[in-house]
């Protein structure tokens, strides 16, 4: 059994037990959260496909740890002008463990 989940305008194909890391949420360590834009869910050999979601369904997980991720570098350049500029960013992430589907 598998679901295709959409958070943080991406979509993550989860199963029970499946660790992933998402866009920050707000909620604490070891809290509780729901993800109710379930996009599609399979149940063996039973597909079942929301227009957009699925009415009444549901995924469950629990946050293991609020962490940033790795630092990207923006780098910009002009030629034989001087100009170099360099930026970098760390992305705010959440690891959730995937704990329950319900269809």
């Amino acid at each position: 059994m598998y679901a295709i989940i959409e958070t943080g305008s991406k979509q993550y194909r989860v199963e029970k037990d499946t660790v992933l890391s998402i866009e920050k949420l707000p909620q604490d360590k070891g809290a509780s959260v729901t993800f109710d834009r379930v996009l599609m869910a399979t149940d063996g050999d039973k597909v079942t496909v929301g227009s957009p979601t699925l009415k009444g369904a549901k995924v469950t997980g629990e946050i293991l740890d609020q962490y940033k991720g790795d630092k990207v570098i923006a780098f910009k350049m002009t030629r034989r002008h001087g100009y170099h500029r360099t930026r970098g960013h760390r992305q705010n992430l959440t690891r959730v463990k995937i704990t329950g589907i319900k269809i």
